[in-house]
């Protein structure tokens, strides 16, 4: 999913038809509206503990018949190989029909990635910091700023310790490297074009 504009304003340039990006929280308040209706079963990965409980709380009182079939809070540190193992063997006997994933970014990429083929699970859906938002226990920024490309601005001054790599560094080398990249292409363009030209 694109959550994010770097990756709507990408898809633009290179031609892709993004309509605009998938904000995390709001896909998995529209799914579970629908999972609340249908019946999938739902296990809830990642983020603390309270984080978790007041989340399910919130799910509770807004989809009553929701279906969920387990939550857990991995520690905040490197699994052990015998941990990993529990975990992958707990969440396979819930069986869920989707397993949402809340352990930032890219962290959670990477566990997808790595549990794909031990995983007897349908869909995983990586949703960053979704629990934190639709737990209460952080603020969203204003519908406004989402819509416009400006939420990395108000979770960089309400998270400044924790993210102000991921904005102030990885972003320009993120706008740096596309750019390289768009640079090479238009020189290989021109060039193939001058080659294709008789004489």
């Amino acid at each position: 999913m694109p959550d994010g504009i770097s990756l709507v304003v990408l898809a633009k340039i290179y031609n892709y038809h993004l309509k605009k990006r998938v904000y995390g929280p709001d896909l998995m308040l529209e799914f579970l509206k629908k999972a609340d209706f249908k019946g999938y079963s739902n296990f809830f990965y990642g983020s603390a503990k309270e984080v978790l409980n007041l989340l399910i709380k919130n799910f509770k009182i807004k989809f009553p018949s929701l279906n969920i079939v387990g939550v857990y809070s991995p520690p905040f540190r490197e699994l052990t190989v015998d941990e990993d193992r529990e975990i992958v063997d707990m969440i396979n006997r819930a069986s869920p029909d989707v397993l949402w994933v809340s352990l930032g970014c890219s962290k959670q990429q990477l566990w997808m990635y790595e549990h794909k083929d031990k995983l007897n699970v349908p869909v995983m859906v990586g949703v960053g910091a979704a629990f934190d938002f639709l737990s209460g226990v952080k603020p969203q920024a204003p519908r406004w700023m989402r819509d416009n490309g400006f939420e990395w601005l108000f979770r960089l001054f309400t998270e400044p310790k924790r993210l102000w790599r991921r904005y102030l560094i990885n972003g320009p080398l993120f706008v740096y490297f596309v750019a390289q990249e768009l640079v090479c292409n238009f020189l290989k363009n021109k060039l193939s074009l001058r080659n294709e030209i008789p004489g």
